[in-house]
């Protein structure tokens, strides 16, 4: 199962670079963004899904990456992709440190409530404040670019790049996860009080993930600000945060693939409802068919749309008593794998 699954890992992105060959503007652009909310995904995975912290100020950290991009670039000069990207991204694990040094001193819901009122100041602060364009939002006039070679300007370039850091980020969480670094982060999702009493001491664990987080969600803000060359204070808002959350959840929590799916899934689903040659009239009010379809997906599908295949072998297996010793081997092996 873990062979077919890299062979569908590696299949998806090799059909991911192959794409600008096939596609027209749209279908390039679309593709870009949803990349970007893919890479702003695996960024929650990892706190959500392998270390158990629910956090719902993750688009503070996604903001923080696409403003510092817009606010340190140069008005009348290309600027250098070696400036800004690594200063968006320490900019956002900057503020995730200053953000999980205080949180992760509480728990549950305290936790949820601390990091979403973390996030709601830094809305704040760029939506009533000139300093990011306040409700106006500001512009990023130049695109970044490293010399003739790299323009991110161009939308394949920047397709192409989008793709590379979503494909570099992936393979590095998946052998974080697989280290003694990603079973103490499984340990301490699974069962925190029994990590502290064989000696671990969890907090540095759970602050490092926290930073690594932040610093890739960062690293999708500064994407998205590139890609649209506008940001505006509702990359901070409790809705973004929302939306990220509801991506991970639909392609399957504790699966670094299923936040690629998720995030696929959840543009596909907002571009199919406000599609007015689809539905007409009805796509004004696509919040509701989106919402419904998420509801009807997670309660069908209560592992994400990574269990599809589980649940569609346990049908067919779990008929007749033969069946169903089959599928507990191969459950056994799943998990020893």
């Amino acid at each position: 199962m873990q062979r077919s699954r890299s062979i569908f890992i590696a299949a998806v992105f090799v059909a991911l670079a192959l794409y600008p060959l096939v596609a027209g503007s749209f279908g390039i652009d679309f593709v870009t963004k949803t990349m970007v909310f893919a890479l702003f995904a695996l960024s929650l995975e990892l706190l959500v899904g392998h270390t158990g912290l629910v956090c719902f100020g993750q688009a503070a950290f996604f903001g923080i990456g696409a403003y510092v991009a817009v606010l340190l670039a140069p008005q009348n000069d290309a600027p250098s992709l070696l400036w800004l990207l690594p200063a968006s991204v320490l900019a956002a694990a900057a503020y995730a440190l200053f953000v999980g040094a205080l949180s992760l001193r509480t728990k549950g819901v305290y936790f949820i409530m601390v990091t979403l009122a973390f996030a709601q100041m830094a809305y704040y602060v760029v939506h009533d404040t000139p300093l990011g364009g306040g409700t106006d939002g500001a512009y990023l006039n130049l695109r970044p670019m490293l010399g003739s070679v790299l323009d991110l300007g161009k939308p394949v370039t920047l397709y192409l790049f989008t793709l590379a850091c979503l494909l570099i980020a992936f393979a590095a969480l998946a052998l974080l996860l697989r280290s003694s670094f990603g079973r103490a982060l499984a340990g301490i999702r699974v069962n925190e009080q029994r990590m502290r009493a064989t000696g671990f001491s969890t907090y540095p664990y759970k602050l490092a993930a926290f930073v690594i987080s932040g610093a890739i969600a960062g690293l999708a803000g500064f994407l998205f600000a590139v890609k649209d060359g506008f940001v505006n204070p509702e990359l901070m808002s409790w809705h973004m945060s929302g939306a990220v959350l509801i991506m991970i959840i639909l392609g399957g929590l504790g699966h670094l693939h299923g936040a690629l799916i998720g995030a696929f899934a959840f543009a596909l689903l907002q571009e199919l409802f406000k599609s007015e040659a689809v539905f007409g009239d009805f796509a004004k009010h696509w919040h509701l068919g989106l919402g419904l379809s998420i509801i009807a997906c997670v309660a069908l599908l209560p592992r994400g749309l990574v269990g599809v295949p589980g649940q569609l072998r346990e049908r067919l297996l779990g008929r007749t008593g033969a069946g169903k010793q089959a599928l507990k081997r191969v459950e056994v092996r799943h998990e020893v794998a």
